[in-house]
């Protein structure tokens, strides 16, 4: 079925389309399950929904919280979210996709403490509980720009995205840097105990370096080619985490468990298949990361927001036109999610690709959580339009079309362009003049 944007009015309309597409996710009209709390070892998750790590492009010049950074998480932290998951927080300057990513360090290890403390005081303030926050540790790879012009530092080059004009050899990172790297993500792992964070996430998805490393079969050495030394990095840092922070603080991970390109350039996908996923990596990884580190929390996402962000968040407008129905996106996102929980009944599967269903985002989530196919349900758009809507669904309100994300791709646009991002539909005020 082609692509058409969204237009339905009921949910038999939804129900109607998705027929029509061939697409399978759940939706029940029966949000409360939303509401149940969830028990880890160490904490406790007051409710299902979960908002989505999304980049802001906001922090001070020496990445420590910026004003606009503090609104924000001020704004999430309102709405009510039992986890809210704090935005890339590079490892290192030279590895920041902006000049205003987030960057913690030791020298402003007190902006974050106050971030902290900010977001777990309004949630308690207006909800009666704090959330879970958890802090996603990355090194941007491919698409750091630490002083706002591209400085790449690449696992390997990649025709699919470079075409004829790969990145110079002298941007591609030794083995002797990779093996640096996972005492940097040991470091964030401290800092972010110390500065009150209840868990840190080391980010493997969406491009980002570790991601890039998951299938890098084409590099040589020891971070290339076998599963093992693709995975080499991503348990290195699980490693140095584990031995650097407190017990308590919880170790997790954002997965591309699906790349949407085909080998020897996806992760997810197996030799001559084209571009069916394959979760046979994958699932492997996750049950190394659980043998190893205990793993009770994963976060499944696909794609990459840069070339085909079709598959991470279906859209309606975009810089391309996807050769599919979007319905047909959700359902491929939420369904890799579920078979991960299917997989791994004991580890706690927070899932995406939600916000396109606008006002009936919480009956799929719904769907998700209440049919066991994931544990959490993960937000990023709509969180950025609407932060109260977990507060209105737990008071029983439909969500209110007004409010919600258009999937416009305005906010990605402003995060590309080094500007700060947010909702330009739905806080004009704040985001439309830096767009203009």
């Amino acid at each position: 079925m082609e692509h058409e944007r969204f237009h339905y009015k009921t949910l038999d309309d939804v129900r109607a389309a998705m027929a029509g597409a061939g697409a399978d996710f759940p939706l029940s009209e029966d949000v409360s399950v939303l509401n149940a709390p969830f028990d880890f070892s160490s904490c406790r998750a007051e409710n299902r929904i979960l908002f989505q790590p999304m980049e802001g492009s906001d922090s001070e010049d020496d990445g420590s919280p910026g004003e606009m950074t503090f609104r924000r998480y001020g704004r999430y932290a309102g709405g009510g979210p039992g986890i809210l998951w704090v935005e890339a927080v590079s490892i290192a300057h030279e590895a920041r996709a902006s000049r205003h990513q987030l960057y913690m360090n030791a020298k402003n290890l007190d902006g974050f403490k106050r971030l902290v403390e900010h977001a777990k005081s309004t949630c308690m303030s207006r909800n009666g509980f704090e959330p879970l926050l958890i802090v996603q540790s990355a090194h941007s790879g491919r698409y750091s720009k630490p002083e706002g012009v591209p400085a790449p530092i690449i696992a390997c080059n990649n025709p699919l995205f470079e075409g004829d004009d790969p990145i110079a050899k002298d941007r591609i990172i030794s083995d002797g840097e990779l093996g640096a790297l996972a005492g940097l993500f040991g470091e964030s792992a401290r800092l972010a105990a110390e500065a009150g964070f209840d868990g840190i996430e080391i980010k493997a998805c969406h491009r980002y370096l570790i991601n890039e490393l998951l299938c890098a079969h084409t590099r040589k050495g020891i971070y290339g080619g076998s599963f093992v030394n693709r995975t080499r990095l991503l348990i290195e840092a699980f490693g140095a985490a584990a031995s650097s922070a407190p017990k308590g603080l919880m170790l997790t991970t954002r997965l591309n468990v699906y790349d949407g390109f085909p080998y020897p350039y996806g992760f997810g996908v197996k030799k001559g298949g084209g571009l069916e996923p394959d979760l046979a990596e994958p699932l492997l990884l996750i049950s190394m990361l659980k043998e190893k580190f205990g793993l009770e929390l994963v976060n499944i996402t696909a794609g990459n927001p840069y070339v085909n962000p079709h598959v991470t968040r279906p859209f309606d407008k975009g810089n391309y036109i996807p050769e599919e129905h979007p319905f047909e996106g959700v359902a491929r996102i939420t369904g890799l999610a579920a078979e991960v929980q299917r997989n791994f009944p004991d580890v706690a599967v927070a899932c995406s690709g939600l916000s396109y269903l606008r006002g009936f985002s919480d009956m799929l989530a719904a769907g998700m959580v209440g049919g066991g196919r994931a544990a959490f349900a993960g937000f990023g758009r709509l969180a950025l339009a609407y932060p109260d809507f977990p507060r209105d669904v737990f008071a029983g309100k439909p969500l209110d079309a007004k409010k919600v994300c258009l999937t416009c791709g305005q906010c990605s646009k402003l995060l590309r362009a080094g500007k700060n991002s947010g909702c330009v539909a739905r806080d004009r005020e704040a985001y439309a003049p830096a767009g203009d």
